[in-house]
């Protein structure tokens, strides 16, 4: 009873812990990823359109985003849209429906990018390949969700 009421207590405290993740998207054709928010700091990476970045902090103008492998950096948040899409962290069979036994809808590789339909009920999340083909996948199977 205690452990619980302490929990409950520290999601109440900490309501962004208790959220899910906020993703965002590369909005350009190549956006530059920096080690400060500034325009005149480091140049770390470049990342093309509709990369998901994780939204850690905003502040006036910047983004400290984390991207799939963990890696903190900063971008100009006019660089990002709202766009939602995942990468297969390995290759996998995407199904036709919500389900290990389902059908296969496509076999996705490694890094592939997807954009996300619907976000994830039962441990599953909706996604579309560029294609047009749907289909579902583990949302452990995903980053960016």
């Amino acid at each position: 009873m205690t452990r619980t009421l302490i929990i409950a207590t520290l999601a109440g405290l900490f309501p962004a812990a208790a959220a899910a993740a906020d993703f965002r998207s590369a909005a350009e054709p190549a956006v530059v990823l920096y080690d400060a928010p500034s325009a005149k700091s480091s140049k770390l990476f470049i990342v093309s359109r509709g990369y998901p970045l994780e939204v850690v902090v905003q502040v006036e103008g910047w983004v400290k985003v984390r991207d799939a492998a963990g890696t903190l950096s900063w971008v100009e948040s006019k660089s990002l849209d709202n766009t939602r899409n995942v990468l297969l962290k390995a290759a996998t069979t995407v199904r036709q429906k919500p389900a290990a036994d389902a059908p296969a809808a496509f076999e996705g590789q490694r890094d592939l990018l997807l954009e996300l339909v619907e976000g994830a009920s039962a441990g599953w999340v909706h996604v579309r390949h560029r294609d047009g083909t749907s289909g579902y996948v583990r949302a452990t199977e995903v980053w960016g969700g």
